[in-house]
């Protein structure tokens, strides 16, 4: 799956809606720049919202001309696809590595929760603006992007249903329920603490697992 992913992504670069492609030499930090020039644009449309913030303030941001903003990106979409694919398909790759080894059910859980809060640190305008990017960009970049979500919302589905009773483990929308329900307690945290420390993440990603593991072991479908 995720290869099918990374091509179709890779047709949409070359097709021109990704990245603007240049004829000109690529000078050698052109990635470093570009990578500024996401993290920038990501802080500016996390303030401000994507649909009121202009290119314009994008570049003031990142300290370089409109010009050259469009030297990177061919446009906003281009830019706002960039910046959550970057973000998603990192994430995706790293919890969906994961190695567990002998690891029981109940400490995947543990493991997972732990490192989706820790690689959220720092992400905080990238977590943001997605609900409202995800839905300015064409159906196919969507698709692509809702690709690397729902990788990770499989895994811990799969890691919940080897915890759950059998009737909720069969039970697809059940499971489904106790999934998503995970992701938001995870997804939410930098609302209210989003200056938390390593400890922090941690310790609130023990929380949540902790819960999960009494709240499904415990619970009876309608």
């Amino acid at each position: 799956m995720w290869n099918v992913h990374r091509a179709r992504r890779a047709e949409l670069l070359i097709c021109g809606q990704g990245s603007k492609q240049l004829a000109r030499t690529i000078s050698k930090d052109h990635g470093e720049k570009r990578l500024h020039i996401l993290a920038m644009a990501a802080e500016v449309f996390a303030r401000e919202g994507i649909a009121r913030a202009s290119m314009s303030e994008v570049a003031r941001n990142c300290g370089i001309s409109k010009a050259n903003i469009y030297h990177y990106f061919s446009s906003k979409d281009a830019l706002i696809f960039d910046i959550l694919s970057n973000y998603l398909s990192a994430l995706r790759d790293q919890i969906c590595g994961l190695s567990f080894g002998a690891l029981s059910c109940e400490d995947k859980l543990y493991l997972i929760t732990r490192e989706i809060l820790l690689a959220y640190e720092g992400m905080d305008n990238e977590h943001q603006i997605q609900t409202e990017g995800l839905a300015l960009l064409p159906k196919v970049q969507q698709e692509i992007l809702n690709g690397y979500q729902r990788d990770m919302v499989e895994l811990v589905l799969r890691v919940l249903a080897e915890i759950a009773p059998p009737q909720i483990a069969r039970d697809a929308k059940q499971i489904k329920n106790v999934t998503m329900s995970v992701f938001g307690m995870l997804n939410w945290f930098y609302k209210w603490n989003p200056k938390a420390n390593r400890s922090a993440r941690v310790g609130y990603s023990e929380t949540v697992a902790s819960l999960t593991l009494v709240g499904v072991k415990g619970y009876k479908a309608d």
